[in-house]
C-alpha cells in the first residue's frame, strides 16, 4: 500500500480557504509568510461567532485535510474554543473568537501596514 504525496502549501492554503467558507468563518485574511519566517509559507487567520463555532470550524478543517489531502495537523485550543490553532507545518491557521482576535490583533504583527483590508480572503 502506497500513501498519497502530501499537498503542498498551495494546495493545502486552498483547502483550508474552501473549509473555512464552508463552515462560514469570518473576516479571513491570508498571509504569505514565505521569505519571511521559517514557521511556514502561509497564516490564516479567520473568526467563528462563539466559541462552539472556533472549535468546530478547526475540527471539520483537520478532517477534510487529513481526509482529502494526507495532511495530518496539530491542533492546540480547540477544548476552551476561544483561539485554536491549527499546523500543518506548511500552513498555520487560527481561529479567533473575534473578542480575543480584536485582543491579539496577529494580523498587525504579520501584515505591513495598511495591507490588512487587501489581504482579506
Amino acid at each position: 500500500m502506497t500513501t498519497a504525496p502530501q499537498a503542498d502549501s498551495e494546495t493545502q492554503l486552498a483547502a483550508i480557504l474552501k473549509s473555512l467558507d464552508d463552515d462560514k468563518a469570518e473576516d479571513v485574511v491570508q498571509i504569505d509568510l514565505r521569505g519571511k519566517s521559517a514557521i511556514g509559507d502561509y497564516m490564516v487567520i479567520c473568526s467563528g461567532r462563539s466559541s462552539r463555532q472556533v472549535s468546530a470550524i478547526a475540527e471539520k478543517l483537520a478532517e477534510r485535510l487529513k481526509q482529502e489531502h494526507g495532511v495530518l495537523c496539530r491542533i492546540e485550543g480547540k477544548e476552551t474554543g476561544d483561539w485554536v490553532l491549527i499546523d500543518t507545518g506548511d500552513v498555520i491557521v487560527h481561529v479567533f473568537r473575534p473578542e480575543v482576535r480584536e485582543f491579539y490583533q496577529l494580523e498587525k504583527m504579520w501584515l505591513p501596514s495598511g495591507q490588512t483590508a487587501a489581504a482579506r480572503v
